[in-house]
């Protein structure tokens, strides 16, 4: 069975193949759902579309094992790409390209370590890219 390493949480939990990141992490008691730069991870925990793909607010970077996820979907790319009417998934994105995913798209086929609640940076180097 595949482990999974939530790096801020400090936490590692073991997964079925090609379980729901989203689900798994909340059954293990790590909210997802951090809201920009921690604000509003609270009220976020309950006021979230649930794992559609809608809010952006279970965004995650996947520090290893990036190959060991499914692809990405289209809900997903849209959510990523644009920036109405939540433009933080988006700002979080620019920069991580490659390894930004919303936690309840991902469905874990193999060992990786997770980063929940990527920063926003507003003044990094890569926003007015």
């Amino acid at each position: 069975m595949p482990l999974v390493k939530f790096i801020n949480e400090n936490k590692e939990i073991e997964v079925p193949h090609g379980a729901n990141l989203r689900k798994e992490a909340m059954n293990a008691g790590i909210n997802v759902h951090q809201g920009v730069n921690g604000y509003g991870a609270t009220i976020n925990k309950f006021v979230n579309c649930h794992g559609l793909g809608q809010c952006g607010t279970c965004r995650v970077r996947i520090v290893k094992g990036m190959e060991n996820s499914n692809p990405m979907g289209m809900m997903e790319k849209f959510r990523f790409y644009n920036p109405l009417p939540d433009p933080f998934p988006s700002m979080a994105y620019i920069g991580n390209e490659d390894t930004m995913r919303l936690s309840c798209k991902v469905s874990v086929l193999g060992d990786m370590e997770v980063e929940t609640g990527p920063q926003v940076n507003l003044f990094g180097e890569n926003f007015f890219s």
